[in-house]
């Protein structure tokens, strides 16, 4: 197809549907006009992207076409069927995407928190470091326990909640400097690593795991996952591949920042855990449990939902029309 001789053929009915969509008809003649003139661009730039599946000239027909469709079918959608649109396909869309990313963000966070935690404990004098012998028994026995329990329970889940939150957005947001993520989570498992050894010293390495593990395994995927996503952002500019760079991180970084706020849900759920499960007298398997079927919803909802999601061809990023035509160039 010559797409120059094809647009100068049909280039007066485009501008007039251009100029109904830019005004509101005024009478049943300009409403025929609209959905004829609609109907026969919607064909031509089907044929457009049959030919040429981006061009300059098939996205300006599709804003126009756009526009066009809001005068008869404008009725924007209500806050329900966006949340749901969001949180049914969307998010675990966007979550799918990063579950590798992710597994390897926590396949290296254990590995560098139990080679600093063994080093620092094998090691003559390293522990010594951190503190006076009385300093480590005191964080060992008293503080790293006390720490659950020391606050209110509706102040330490909001404090914790916001801390974690903060974190992870951070790691999204500046994911794309490529060297952010790799900074938090080598000082992440670090501070692990620290703290296992210092309560291996003492003798309380079994209350480091019990007291971690019920609220630990949400926070900690979801540190991963806000990993997962800043890395895949940096990769979007680094390998775009088909795409502009400018595109791919328009189009990567709208839906893996959504995972962002799916972040702040999940650190929500993890804080309430720590804020309420953790401090129980109950039964550690309880407890553990707890945590346990906390992070089972999680994994369901980014593997198994978020799977389908994919498969049906979404990626978390938002609707076509919302998003616009992308990468318009001259020519």
């Amino acid at each position: 197809m010559d797409l120059d001789a094809y647009a100068e053929v049909h280039r007066d009915g485009w501008q007039d549907l251009d100029r109904l969509a830019a005004r509101r008809p005024a009478t049943g003649e300009d409403v025929d006009r609209l959905v004829a003139g609609y109907q026969a661009a919607a064909t031509d730039l089907a044929r457009i992207r049959g030919a040429v599946p981006r061009s300059a000239t098939g996205d300006r027909l599709s804003l126009t076409l756009h526009r066009a469709r809001l005068r008869f079918t404008g009725t924007p959608a209500d806050p329900l069927t966006v949340l749901t649109t969001f949180f049914g396909r969307q998010l675990p869309a966007a979550l799918h995407r990063i579950r590798w990313v992710t597994i390897w963000v926590a396949v290296a966070t254990v590995v560098v928190a139990a080679v600093s935690a063994v080093w620092i404990s094998t090691t003559p004098g390293a522990v010594a470091t951190f503190g006076t012998d009385a300093a480590l028994r005191q964080y060992a026995t008293q503080d790293f326990v006390d720490y659950y329990s020391d606050h209110g329970l509706g102040a330490f889940t909001a404090q914790v909640w916001t801390n974690n939150a903060y974190i992870a957005a951070s790691m999204v947001a500046f994911g794309i400097t490529g060297l952010f993520v790799p900074y938090s989570i080598l000082q992440n498992a670090l501070n692990l690593g620290v703290s296992a050894s210092i309560m291996h010293s003492q003798g309380r390495l079994g209350d480091f795991f019990l007291y971690i593990a019920p609220h630990g395994q949400l926070e900690l995927y979801s540190i991963f996952l806000a990993g997962g996503a800043g890395l895949m952002i940096c990769w979007s500019w680094i390998a775009p591949g088909p795409r502009t760079r400018a595109q791919a991180l328009a189009e990567d970084g709208r839906a893996l920042v959504a995972v962002a706020i799916g972040l702040v849900l999940t650190l929500l759920l993890s804080g309430i855990v720590e804020g309420t499960v953790t401090r129980q007298d109950w039964p550690w398997p309880v407890k553990i449990g707890i945590g346990t079927v906390a992070l089972a919803a999680v994994l369901y909802y980014q593997w198994v939902i978020g799977g389908r999601a994919v498969r049906a061809g979404e990626r978390g990023d938002v609707e076509e029309f919302d998003r616009g035509a992308s990468a318009i160039v001259a020519g």
